[in-house]
């Protein structure tokens, strides 16, 4: 059974049975993903990190599924129904559906009215009018009157014999497997509108009569379609439609039951209750069962997709180059309560702060920038973090013109994305980090810090709260966090951490720690100093072997003594490291970083039997570049000037912005208007493409062109192929993308309003599916 299970993951990952044998052992001996995607690709054959995740993700199904199967083989042995066939079967079940199928009719249940009708002696009344339809009815029935096992008349014996048949037609698992695969194919998810809720439901009239196959529909519309469901506006089923103004014809499921009970009419005494049997069959057991069973796969499969577009999003956000170790001012934009400012010095420390109000209704420009003069002056700022939300345009306005004023200072400003940092600043955390600052200086200090280093800031924030998904609060928390948590793992650990400086959640997304490590790593540091060496992380308490093992390599520590203790080079190849200097007459300090000699030495040369060929390649890589940072280089939009609001926009503009949240059915991008635009899927790319994600990611910079505004409903139409066209007047007048305020990013979703469909031309078709699709 293990060897099947290892062979179905390696075909899912791409991958040979060995690889995943050789993984799962791995995992199993306590081994994280990070740590084996760097330090083990000998053993693993070279799995990356995606793979290693689907490995790990499904390797928690299959085990589930063969608990469940252990329980299912013991309920019915215990039974004594377990026959060789049947445990055959069971056992060769790869999918939970199926396995349940098998499982139902020996499934312990409450009394259904078959078995209270086969107490009463009524099942062979059910197998005799089954095994010969020309039998009479009335006639048959009568013999099962029994008064004192209520039966009180011949109706009611046949009524029983009706329920015995009903059970076992649908509890038949080859039937049940049959019937599922034929839904799959044909049925649609149908929604209609709950009586009285039109007005109450309005943003989702799109979907007030619905129709799509659900093996085609996406799962941004199914979660759209279930959160309407649960806010009381729309009824949902799965069936397979049929046109109301045609005759009404059998069921093709009825059919398939038909068939494989071989009950056919043929103008017999009982054909025509044997009918009644199937179609009850049907509509009442088997219909519910596979309805059930098929929204909650939809539900799971769309939750998946909206984990997957999460995780995504929350990637490229964590891992979005870092501006550097500069002194920064962190500017927290509001109107009525002011811009809260705060600086801080190259590691992030906080050096001063203050609130000014050169913005509505205060309009205090001058002593606003008597203020960000004094501060520049006094530490030497470089840098100028804008957080995104409310007033922000204003915010950066009077900080260009600043900067303008005082060319001196060199300051050079940056629009962040301010997402969660309210959360951040009431947090735990923040309070024991920041504990003499008021909390909307704390928002302030949060935006400085992600421009100086974005990972090392966001993973503060609970991944949920940066708020670049789709459903996030809809989906299973518990696959979000789990998702979201390996994401932030495999980003911490793919740039490494500074253990002299890295703050507790930092710390704790290492490979190999957890809190109580991480406290007593902070409590060794605090007592003692800064760590010289990574051989002294063993001296932390509980710091042992296998934790060593897991983390070392993604410990940095850059001013020991060791160089080779900056780099991602785990304690571990060393040896390794000196033996390549000793064979070509080199310090350790002078090879290290000279790329031009690394290239001529063949990797081949120096593998042994405990170093590969993959660990090989991958330190003489690494000796190029110690310590390399795997992000990119620091840039940002040129937001254009003059254009701060929705009404500075017009149709045909080309502008510079920066990618929010990519879904799905497109991308949304900041420009700077406070309500970010919507480039539609079609819009993205001059080839057709399924996934967004082939074009753009969360925190990259684009050109955009402006199709269309609707200032009034504040919604942005964008599109990436420069050379599109405008729409033409009186082409597209109701439907338009929806736009995010700035200020409502990471907070909760944005719903969308849907609008009738009145519109003619390509474009205004796929503006208004986008529409559909965002909520």
């Amino acid at each position: 059974m293990l060897t099947a299970m290892y062979e179905q993951i390696a075909g899912e990952i791409g991958a040979r049975a060995e690889q995943v044998v050789a993984t799962v052992n791995l995992l199993d001996e306590g081994a994280t993903v990070p740590f084996i995607a760097r330090y083990r690709k000998e053993v693993t054959g070279g799995l990356d990190d995606t793979q290693l995740r689907r490995l790990q993700e499904r390797l928690i199904y299959l085990r589930e599924l063969e608990d469940r199967r252990e329980v299912i083989l013991k309920s019915i042995a215990e039974q004594e129904k377990l026959t060789p066939e049947l445990e055959a079967k069971i056992r060769q079940a790869t999918a939970k559906n199926t396995l349940e199928d098998l499982y139902l009719p020996y499934k312990p249940k409450r009394r259904t009215r078959a078995q209270i009708a086969r107490e009463a002696g009524l099942e062979p009344l059910a197998d005799a009018l089954y095994a010969n339809p020309a039998l009479d009815l009335e006639t048959e029935a009568k013999a099962y009157i029994n008064t004192e096992a209520g039966v009180e008349d011949s109706k009611a014996a046949l009524e029983g014999a009706r329920y015995i048949l009903i059970e076992r037609f649908g509890e038949d698992a080859a039937l049940l497997g049959r019937l599922r695969d034929y839904f799959w194919q044909n049925a649609h998810m149908i929604s209609e509108l709950v009586e009285g809720k039109a007005q109450e439901g309005a943003k989702y009239r799109d979907y007030f009569e619905f129709s799509e196959a659900i093996n085609k529909i996406p799962s941004h519309r199914v979660m759209a379609l279930f959160r309407a469901r649960n806010e009381g506006i729309l009824n949902l089923k799965i069936d397979i439609p049929v046109d109301a103004d045609a005759p009404p014809v059998r069921h093709p499921c009825e059919g398939m039951i038909g068939a494989h009970w071989k009950v056919s009419d043929e103008g017999r005494a009982a054909d025509k209750w044997l009918q009644d049997v199937v179609r009850w069959t049907w509509r009442v057991k088997i219909h519910t069962h596979l309805q059930t069973d098929f929204l909650t796969q939809l539900r799971e499969q769309a939750e998946e997709g909206a984990i997957e577009v999460f995780a995504r999003n929350i990637k490229d956000l964590l891992l979005a180059a870092p501006a550097g170790k500069k002194v920064t001012i962190g500017l927290d934009p509001g109107l009525r309560t002011g811009v809260k400012l705060c600086v801080v010095d190259q590691t992030g420390k906080v050096l001063d702060y203050a609130a000014i109000f050169p913005n509505a209704p205060q309009h205090k420009t001058a002593e606003a920038a008597a203020v960000l003069k004094a501060l520049c002056e006094k530490y030497q700022v470089e840098l100028i973090s804008i957080g995104n939300g409310t007033a922000s345009r204003e915010t950066d306005q009077f900080v260009g013109e600043f900067s303008k004023n005082f060319p001196q200072f060199k300051l050079q400003k940056v629009m962040v994305n301010e997402a969660g940092a309210s959360v951040y600043s009431a947090s735990e955390f923040a309070s024991q980090e920041l504990p003499d600052l008021d909390v909307t200086i704390r928002g302030a200090v949060s935006i400085a810090r992600r421009l100086q280093d974005p990972l090392a800031e966001l993973v503060k924030i609970e991944p949920k709260s940066i708020g670049v998904g789709q459903y996030q609060h809809d989906v299973s928390q518990v696959k979000l966090s789990r998702s979201l948590d390996a994401v932030v793992e495999d980003c911490v650990n793919a740039v490494g951490v500074d253990v002299n400086t890295a703050s507790a959640p930092l710390l704790k997304r290492v490979s190999g720690l957890n809190q109580s490590l991480v406290n007593n790593i902070l409590e060794f540091r605090d007592k003692n100093g800064q760590f010289r060496s990574r051989e002294e992380l063993k001296k932390v308490p509980r710091f042992g072997e296998k934790s060593f093992e897991q983390a070392a390599g993604f410990l940095r520590i850059i001013e020991s003594d060791n160089p080779l203790d900056g780099s991602s080079v785990h304690p571990e190849s060393y040896p390794l490291v000196e033996e390549i200097a000793r064979r070509n007459n080199r310090d350790l300090r002078s090879l290290i970083g000279d790329a031009v000699f690394l290239r001529t030495l063949k990797a081949q040369d120096y593998v042994t039997e405990k170093f590969g060929l993959p660990t090989v390649r991958d330190i003489l890589k690494e000796l190029e570049k110690p310590g390399r940072d795997p992000r990119g280089e620091f840039k940002t939009a040129n937001l254009k000037e003059g254009v701060e609001e929705i009404k500075d926009l017009e149709p045909g503009m080309v502008l510079e912005g920066t990618v929010t949240n990519v879904t799905n059915f497109g991308a949304f991008v900041d420009i700077g208007v406070h309500q970010d635009g919507l480039v539609h899927i079609s819009a993205l790319s001059d080839k057709f493409i399924k996934d967004p994600y082939e074009v753009v990611n969360a925190g990259q910079i684009v050109k955009v062109k402006v199709l269309e505004v609707d200032r009034e409903r504040k919604r942005i139409a964008l599109t990436m192929r420069l050379d599109d066209p405008l729409p033409q007047p009186g082409e597209s007048r109701s439907a338009r993308p929806a736009a995010r305020p700035a200020s409502t990013r990471g907070k909760k979703d944005f719903g969308a309003a849907s609008q009738n469909k009145r519109q003619t031309g390509t474009m205004a078709a796929l503006f208004e599916q986008a529409l559909k699709n965002k909520k």
